[in-house]
């Protein structure tokens, strides 16, 4: 199957369907985990074989209107120079790499296209295996959710007297007890960050008390000596 077919088929799937009616849901969602990381790993690779020639192209380009332009200074000097023949001639290899220019800035915008598709198309992959991943992730918590139900109820079928249904009830009162102590512990206290405000305001307020004290002093001071 070519990577093209895959990626159509991969991102018209629908995941919740599939899911729903596989016997097997959480080796489906692996398998369709797997076929995807597999079909980007081809995409990007395709898409860098697609980008390293569109530099190529670009060299190209670059040389070749480099060189329609190097022709086109040499026709203007034999014009200047009265050397028509020569100019003629300068005015063909000009036309042979406009020629060339305009051939190779098509093949930069096609390259430009299929490169611009193939981010999309693993755009569109990447979000895909997000959501995959996602499923797999909540299939995997119902799979645990699951199997501690199925273990409580066997451990309370081997429960089979009040008296330890009692006991257990009071075990989990008393773990309830110790939780609601433990919430109490720092209930009301201020914060470590709370106190070091609360610290910064004391000493600034004590530095403007002992400034206010020194300017009452000098003040006083003053008088004395009048």
């Amino acid at each position: 199957m070519g990577i093209f077919t895959r990626f159509r088929d991969i991102i018209s799937s629908n995941l919740n369907s599939m899911l729903d009616k596989a016997e097997d849901p959480e080796k489906l969602i692996k398998l369709m985990i797997r076929e995807i990381e597999d079909t980007l790993i081809e995409l990007k690779s395709a898409c860098a074989g697609v980008m390293a020639s569109q530099k190529k192209v670009e060299r190209r380009l670059e040389g070749a209107r480099s060189r329609e332009q190097h022709w086109a200074e040499r026709a203007q000097l034999a014009v200047d120079k009265g050397r028509d023949d020569l100019a003629r001639e300068a005015l063909v290899e000009k036309r042979r790499f406009t020629d060339m220019v305009h051939s190779l800035e098509e093949e930069h915008i096609e390259h430009g296209a299929t490169v611009a598709q193939y981010k999309d198309d693993i755009r569109q992959l990447e979000e895909k295996l997000a959501s995959a991943r996602e499923k797999q992730r909540l299939l995997l918590q119902r799979h645990i959710r699951a199997k501690r139900k199925k273990e409580a109820r066997e451990e309370m079928r081997r429960v089979d007297n009040y008296t330890t249904i009692a006991k257990f009830e009071e075990f989990e009162n008393r773990i309830e007890r110790m939780e609601a102590e433990a919430d109490l512990v720092n209930f009301g206290r201020k914060s470590t960050l709370d106190e070091a405000f609360d610290k910064l305001a004391d000493e600034d307020d004590i530095e403007k008390e002992l400034a206010a004290m020194k300017s009452s002093r000098e003040i006083q001071g003053k008088h004395g000596e009048e």
